[in-house]
């Protein structure tokens, strides 16, 4: 069976890649499924690149870089107005689907461009559902009032080139990529997804198609490591996110939840990886936040490799996803499949993975105060919060499992071929 895909990332691609450029990387959960399927069909992936290359061969997969245009004019470019993609690069797609002749073509995610092929080919296309930009647009000022956002002045180089009102260019990019989403996500006879919240979505934008289920894997690193309890007895509390600059991830809850904590004296440190020092929404936080803002109980790790991320899991007491908006994150995956004590919010598909109660504890989105309470009940009670990662790396271990996983797409593709 021969399989195109059509990623957000070059998968295992990276690796190749890594060795002539200065970007880096180990293809993320895509390099994970690259790595099982590879030997299942005969693979073949689509990726927009920043440089030219040609196509190439690697670990027994075919590449095909999409050239997007040098990486300074683009920014220089988005500087003076927002452009998004829809079929800009169509004509590449659709020269890559006739070399290749695909039995089936598998998009991941409905957040870029890809699904301009849709309608435009005869062969099987089926899409796998990341996250969703019409929601996430729908949810883009859960965590903040829209003057906190409006920044005036440069912080970075980024900044420069984005624009002073960073946010709003974000915003307007969002808008604009959501409607192209909904316009084209009408068109998808097959989905796959993984959770309650991604099957809904896509019945009301997708109403026509057929719903498969597909799981994620994970990066190597989380499935040969275990969290301990051994670090209980220190004196500081030691908390752990992976968190990213956008708006409704929701970083400000964390912050205020410092506060909270440190409030009734508990000694913290909450390590947060993603963001740094310097990034725009820790200056966005300290504004909106006011006197709520912690001066100190943070640390803020800035971008991580694979193995320094499972070290700093490890090292922490427990693990918390804040998001005002999410489908299946990666990141509460992973704490989950180390053993780790999870809190989580009670957004998107989150409640799919993690059950409230026995895997961990769910709250409220945007609540400090039940996420402080939450962290205050996993302190009181270390046999249950122990017991909870127990439950969460058993759940995390089945769902996550390499064969199952591969057995699921297999089955998924010879199920649409058979339509």
């Amino acid at each position: 069976m021969r399989v195109l895909w059509f990623s957000n990332t070059p998968a295992q691609g990276i690796e190749f890649l890594s060795k002539d450029s200065k970007i880096k990387g180990t293809g993320g959960w895509m390099g994970a499924l690259n790595e099982i399927m590879k030997d299942e069909v005969d693979l073949h992936i689509v990726f927009h690149y920043p440089y030219k290359k040609e196509s190439f061969n690697y670990k027994n997969t075919y590449f095909y870089p999409v050239y997007t245009g040098n990486i300074f004019f683009n920014l220089i470019k988005n500087r003076i107005y927002t452009a998004v993609l829809d079929d800009k690069y169509l004509d590449s797609y659709l020269k890559i689907i006739h070399e290749v002749e695909p039995n089936i073509i598998h998009i991941h995610g409905t957040e870029n461009s890809f699904l301009c092929i849709l309608n435009q080919v005869n062969i099987p296309t089926v899409v796998s559902i990341q996250g969703n930009l019409t929601v996430c647009n729908h949810k883009f000022f859960s965590g903040f009032n829209g003057k906190f956002l409006n920044r005036q002045k440069y912080t970075s180089l980024k900044e420069f080139f984005l624009g002073s009102k960073y946010f709003k260019k974000i915003k307007c990019r969002l808008s604009k990529m959501a409607q192209i989403e909904q316009n084209r996500i009408k068109d998808i006879k097959y989905v796959i997804g993984r959770t309650d919240w991604d099957y809904r979505i896509t019945r009301v934008l997708s109403p026509n198609s057929k719903y498969f289920k597909g799981e994620e894997l994970l990066r190597e690193a989380f499935y040969i490591n275990k969290w301990d309890n051994l670090h209980q007895n220190e004196d500081k509390l030691i908390v752990f996110t992976t968190n990213s600059d956008n708006y409704y991830k929701g970083v400000e809850t964390v912050f205020h939840s410092i506060s909270l904590l440190q409030e009734i004296g508990i000694d913290i440190e909450w390590r947060i990886a993603g963001i740094k020092d310097d990034s725009l929404i820790v200056s966005i936080c300290k504004s909106f936040l006011g006197s709520s803002f912690p001066t100190s109980g943070y640390k803020l790790l800035g971008s991580l490799d694979e193995e320094s991320l499972v070290q700093e899991l490890l090292a922490s007491h427990m693990y918390v996803m804040p998001s005002h908006i999410e489908n299946s994150p990666n990141n509460l995956c992973e704490a989950m499949i180390l053993g780790m004590p999870c809190i989580a919010t009670y957004a998107g598909g989150t409640g799919s993975l993690l059950k409230d109660g026995k895997e961990g504890i769910l709250i409220q989105d945007g609540d400090p105060w039940a996420m402080a309470g939450a962290v205050i009940e996993l302190i009181n009670d270390p046999d249950q919060a122990k017991n909870y990662g127990e439950n969460a790396r058993k759940r995390a271990l089945l769902r996550h499992d390499k064969r199952t996983v591969a057995d699921q797409y297999l089955n998924i593709y010879k199920n649409i071929l058979s339509c």
